[in-house]
């Protein structure tokens, strides 16, 4: 569907769908990233 909307030639609409699908694809990384960090934290002050 992506490449559909692209074809057209619009290159401001084809930067407006890369913005877009890099923009969902930060999410997960950062929530992982929390989730990782919470983990190491709360490993470290047991062990304490």
């Amino acid at each position: 569907m992506c490449k559909a909307v692209v074809e057209n030639g619009d290159i401001s609409l084809a930067e407006g769908v890369n913005n877009g699908i890099t923009y969902l694809m930060v999410f997960p990384y950062l929530l992982i990233g929390v989730l990782f960090y919470t983990i190491y934290n709360y490993n470290k002050k047991t062990k304490n």
